[in-house]
């Protein structure tokens, strides 16, 4: 069993409320939050774990504007993980934007440079051991650039970015 990623795009303010924690119990608490936010959802799955190695080089780090596409932000569920059954991960609009240009400017062929499912097992990367020879251009071109696009347009609103980890099978 691994964990998955999920992103919501939300409005910095949801129905009067400012507060990302609140906001996060508020969506992620209600059992259809998927259902309810499907227009707003992109999910990277299984593969946010390569995505984040192919983007900064790292399993976990990086500078803030490309580490800030999938691993960055600040956890907000560090009690409440339990009271979810799910971790999320808040970034603001301000760091947003700065995602959305980094990841508009960076094709996915400069990053798949990166490909190579034995570094990325030995550096310890979910679901690497896995990799075969087409997942790169089959799996993680299209999650890249679904990623790319969910940015974007959470830029363009001016929306923060929900990150919800979760243990998928």
């Amino acid at each position: 069993m691994g964990l998955a990623m999920s992103y919501l795009r939300v409005p910095p303010v949801l129905e009067g409320e400012p507060d990302p924690g609140r906001i996060a119990r508020h969506i992620f608490g209600a059992p259809d939050w998927r259902r309810r936010g499907a227009s707003e959802l992109f999910d990277l799955g299984r593969a946010w774990q390569i995505v984040h190695y192919l983007v900064t080089g790292d399993p976990w780090e990086g500078r803030q504007a490309e580490a800030d596409a999938v691993c960055g932000g600040r956890l907000i569920t560090e009690d409440g993980a339990d009271e979810l059954g799910m971790d999320v991960i808040f970034l603001a609009p301000e760091r947003v934007k700065p995602a959305a240009d980094h990841l508009a400017a960076t094709p996915f062929d400069e990053i798949a440079r990166r490909y190579d499912p034995r570094a990325m097992a030995e550096a310890g990367v979910q679901d690497a051991r896995a990799l075969d020879g087409g997942a790169r251009d089959r799996v993680l071109r299209p999650a890249y650039e679904g990623l790319t696009a969910f940015y974007r347009a959470a830029a363009a609103n001016g929306q923060a970015v929900y990150k919800v980890m979760a243990p998928q099978g």
